[in-house]
């Protein structure tokens, strides 16, 4: 079986985040990044699925020289077989389907059986590349799954819908986007991490992809500009007595919060 693993850099989610001076970015300074939760998800389905069914895993991963790092600390030395670093100027910036395109530009050719992506870049929190890379790829989807079962080139996905879980088979080549649930992380051996450190993780760029020159007028969703969000307001500490402060909190509840 080959599988491929869509993995995406984000900062570590307990990082300070500041906005940049030019207010179109994040002020990196200091800033260490991470694999993004979900798409950690999505590795370890693909080792699961290596070990029953053997085979390859390839993980593909978009961005700077952010990305080295994290792919080696959380993704090789988990054991993943080997990945592909897509990076180039022209890619900077990328919305969701552009993301989705370049994606879909490294993995078309792969031959591969499935295709695993974490629900949700933690970065941005779009929600939308996986199922953005099914389309491009022409290929069945199930997206916020839950639990997968491969039977041959079939395969069946409980994923979360809004109250309830839904239960969805199709056949094989396909996309799957991880919720958590799915799988229980394993932990990191020292020859796996020892190992990642001295694996050459080869770069595409867009002239290797066929795509220089042809995303970068074709993006829907651009940044005007990043703010960080209000201040709350500082709190108000009620006086007096329990029976004084349970009547002042209703008395609040109806007139300046008008929730009653």
């Amino acid at each position: 079986m080959k599988i491929a693993v869509c993995v995406k850099s984000v900062p570590d989610t307990e990082a300070k985040i500041n906005v940049a001076s030019d207010k179109l970015n994040i002020d990196l300074a200091g800033v260490r990044f991470i694999v993004s939760p979900y798409d950690e998800l999505a590795v370890e389905e693909a080792l699961k699925l290596k070990e029953k069914n053997g085979g390859e895993t390839t993980a593909f991963t978009v961005g700077g020289d952010e990305c080295v790092d994290p792919v080696r600390d959380d993704v090789l030395s988990r054991g993943i077989d080997q990945v592909i670093h897509i990076k180039d100027a022209e890619f900077q910036g990328l919305d969701a389907l552009g993301t989705a395109k370049v994606l879909a530009a490294a993995i078309k050719d792969g031959g591969y059986d499935i295709i695993l992506c974490g629900q949700q870049g933690v970065g941005t929190d779009n929600c939308q590349v996986p199922a953005m890379l099914a389309e491009l790829l022409d290929l069945p989807q199930a997206t916020l799954v839950v639990k997968l079962e491969i039977d041959g080139n079939k395969f069946r996905a409980e994923r979360e819908i809004e109250g309830a879980h839904e239960i969805v088979e199709g056949s094989l080549p396909a996309v799957i986007s991880a919720q958590k649930g799915l799988n229980t992380l394993r932990n990191k051996g020292l020859k796996g991490v020892m190992a990642a450190k001295k694996a050459v993780i080869p770069v595409k760029d867009a002239a290797a992809l066929g795509l220089q020159g042809k995303l970068q007028d074709d993006r829907k969703v651009s940044i005007k500009e990043m703010m960080a969000p209000p201040e709350r307001p500082a709190g108000r500490k009620l006086e007096g007595d329990p029976q004084t402060q349970a009547k002042q909190l209703v008395d609040l509840l109806r007139s300046e919060a008008r929730v009653i």
